[in-house]
């Protein structure tokens, strides 16, 4: 043991690292066994290794910078994260809630330090600041259960930034006062300069998104440039006389409509912040606690339980009296009060700030009683504060799964057919729904991944996954090889967060199952792999396809890959004559142009020059991030001639049409031995477009309903003139 003590503590900053990188990996575990949040398990294990506890760490430089920029993290996600449409609704409340959660525990604990502990005015005052402010250090709890959008949360973000606004501009005040120099200069300067800094932020801000942004794809350029926005205005707002966990909350709030909620780039800065440096902030606040001051006497034990109870007790009254005022739930109030009740960095922060600011000469307005016992207070505070959110956000999450009484029938059962079909069939032109049909593990994950490049990442559009299998013999193995396929789909875009559903579907007839699924889930297009076949007849399609496309007449896209997406280097693409004036050329033409968006490869039109001229045009207005070139081809018998020209890291996608269309033509119907004689083994998609809005089954149901209503129409005709005949 001794000879381990003696090298102890580590300076090393090498081993320092990887200490604290066992602390983050095994401080969830352990926690989770023992049902406690991971973060107390971290600020538990901080206090450990500290100098004050086993003193295996030095708390040396790093724990200062990477707790630093964990703290800005903090509340960078929280502005990031915030429904800026929601705040303008209610700022109201976000101001009632900013002042209670402000006010209430500033005035209690001035009055419990002037009565019961008999500090001074002026220290008293300080201490009511600590506790009016608050860290959100509770927050990645609230990350972890999606919930950053509830309510609840968003007025504890809110509030959060109102009361450590209100905290720091009282602590100036108070560091003010001991200034020969203040008054309402100082008042005066620091006025100009908060209004300086935030109208100078939300001007400048945005545009410098908005140029970066646009020309820079790179995604370690763009985040850095988020970063390096971040640090610039949490050090402005330090050069003003705010914390710069203000200027982060700030950038946060104006950065917030540039980095969508689900993007790669919010991916990456909410991955860096919670794998590593919040982690390493919630650490470095554990090492400050000292337990030890204990020991010296009941003094310390008693001033940090008065300071915890009366802030901590004041937070809860503003938390539940603002759910009683906004009618929320309470759940809610257990949420706004577990996350605006933590201390940690800030008030020690302001405890130094009380250090430097002497009373008399030699005698300083911070005791050491005091010190200690706002540091034992950060230990209690974190550990309520992240129990009573845990608490909440299982409460708030549970309530959501349960179906509300608008959503339940006579007998109380949850209708949720109803309410799935009004809801994919409301704006049913801008709603987009991708039908991926897999059965093949080797090729089904590269349908998946094309369906997600496909998709519209803007509006999040949710993708579907469907396995059918043949009602036979063999179909309870088929079904549990189709489940495990699904699962193993399910994960891959869960990694890219994008939302699938999956279902495995019993039929006697696969194109019917396929086109019950995709009429039952609201489906908008197909996406699905193509079979290998070496004869030149009309196998190439098999009955299976050609039933499909022949009974669904919206957009199926069909694909063989030869090797993967990302390395393709050109689109090319035939276009037969007078496909601009089918119905689906814009949905086709879309796709395509986002495909080649996502991949950054040339994309080629092949065809007639009027359609070619459409084709610009549209990716003129609409794609300029698309690079585009266009050659003439006459005619569909040219479509052989492109074999000879195309490299195999090139994608063929032939445009074809159904029958008794506009677009189709005689020549299509040799397109399956054009295909296999000339492309065999090359990268293909062939695309049927939408050719109207409803599918035959529907124009049939639509051409009964006129019927029935002519009908009636005409007997109620009979019926007026037998009554005028009688009469």
């Amino acid at each position: 043991m001794t000879f381990f003590a003696s090298y102890l503590p580590i300076n090393n900053p090498t081993f320092i690292f990887f200490v604290v990188l066992l602390i983050i990996l095994f401080a969830p575990i352990i926690m989770s066994k023992l049902r406690i949040p991971h973060i107390i398990g971290m600020v538990l294990a901080g206090m450990i290794i500290g100098e004050h506890g086993l003193n295996i760490l030095v708390r040396d430089n790093s724990f200062e910078l990477f707790g630093r920029v964990g703290l800005l993290y903090i509340m960078f996600l929280a502005g990031l994260e915030m429904d800026l449409e929601s705040v303008k609704k209610k700022s109201k409340h976000f101001i009632i809630f900013g002042l209670l959660t402000c006010l209430v525990p500033l005035s209690l604990t001035y009055l419990m330090s002037m009565s019961l502990l008999g500090y001074s005015g002026r220290a008293s005052f300080l201490l009511g600041c600590i506790m009016a402010s608050n860290t959100l250090i509770a927050y990645p709890i609230v990350g972890r259960y999606g919930l950053q959008r509830n309510s609840s949360v968003m007025l504890s973000v809110g509030s959060s930034m109102i009361s450590l606004f209100l905290a720091l501009v009282m602590l100036a005040g108070l560091s003010g006062s001991f200034d020969d120099n203040s008054g309402w200069l100082f008042w005066l300067l620091f006025a100009a300069k908060f209004t300086a800094f935030c109208v100078g932020s939300v001007t400048l801000i945005p545009r410098l998104a908005r140029y970066f942004l646009r020309r820079y794809s790179d995604a370690v350029m763009q985040y850095i440039f988020v970063m390096a926005v971040m640090f610039l205005s949490a050090a402005l707002s330090d050069l003003i006389g705010l914390e710069g966990i203000f200027g982060a909350f700030l950038s946060g709030l104006i950065l917030n409509r540039y980095i969508p909620h689900v993007s790669p780039l919010m991916n990456r800065i909410e991955f860096i912040g919670n794998a590593l440096f919040i982690p390493y902030f919630l650490i470095g606040v554990g090492m400050l606690i000292n337990l030890r001051t204990l020991s010296n006497g009941p003094e310390v034990l008693w001033v940090m339980v008065l300071i915890a109870f009366f802030g901590t007790f004041g937070k809860a009254v503003a938390a539940y009296l603002s759910a009683l005022l906004f009618r929320l739930t309470k759940s809610e109030g257990h949420m706004m009060f577990g996350l605006t009740s933590a201390h940690a960095a800030g008030a020690i922060a302001m405890v130094m700030v009380g250090m430097q600011l002497e009373v008399a000469p030699g005698v300083m307005l911070v005791d050491d009683h005091m010190l200690n016992g706002v540091v034992l207070m950060i230990l209690v505070t974190c550990i309520i504060s992240t129990l009573m959110t845990e608490k909440a956000c299982i409460q708030i999450s549970i309530k959501d799964l349960r179906p509300s009484p608008k959503e339940k029938g006579a007998d109380g059962s949850a209708n949720r057919g109803s309410h799935s079909s009004l809801s994919t069939r409301r704006d049913e032109g801008e709603t987009e729904k991708t039908l991926v049909c897999v059965k093949y593990p080797d090729i089904a994950p590269h349908l998946l991944y094309l369906a997600m490049l496909l998709r519209n990442e803007k509006n999040n559009s949710e993708l579907m996954a469907l396995n059918v299998v043949y009602d036979g013999q063999d179909s309870n193995a088929e079904r549990e090889r189709g489940l495990q396929l699904l699962e193993k789909l399910q994960q891959q875009a869960s990694a890219a967060e994008v939302k699938l559903q999956t279902q495995v579907r019993l039929a006697t007839n696969i194109a019917n199952g396929i086109k019950h699924a995709f009429r039952e889930h609201g489906c908008t297009e197909i996406v699905m792999g193509m079979h290998v076949h070496t004869e030149v007849t009309q196998k190439f399609w098999g009955e299976f396809i050609q039933s499909l496309y022949n009974g669904l007449n919206r957009q199926i896209i069909l694909t063989r890959f030869s090797q993967p997406l990302n390395t393709l280097r050109c689109m090319q693409v035939a276009v037969p004559s007078r496909a601009e004036f089918e119905p689906g050329f814009h949905r086709w033409l879309d796709r395509l142009c986002r495909l080649a968006s996502a991949l950054e490869c040339r994309i080629q039109f092949h065809g007639r020059q009027e359609s070619l001229a459409l084709i610009a045009e549209y990716i003129d207005n609409l794609k300029l991030t698309v690079r585009s070139e266009f050659k003439q081809m006459e005619h569909w018998n040219e479509l052989p001639q492109l074999a000879s020209s195309m490299p195999t890291d090139h994608l063929l996608v032939v445009i074809t049409a159904r029958k008794g269309t506009i677009s189709y033509k005689n020549a299509l119907d040799r397109l399956p031995t054009e295909l296999t004689k000339y492309y065999s083994g090359r990268n293909l998609m062939i695309i049927f477009p939408d050719q109207y809005g409803q599918t035959k089954e529907d124009a049939m149901s639509f051409t009964e309903a006129q019927h029935h209503e002519e009908k009636s129409i005409y007997d109620w005709i009979l019926k007026k003139l037998e009554e005028v005949r009688r009469s």
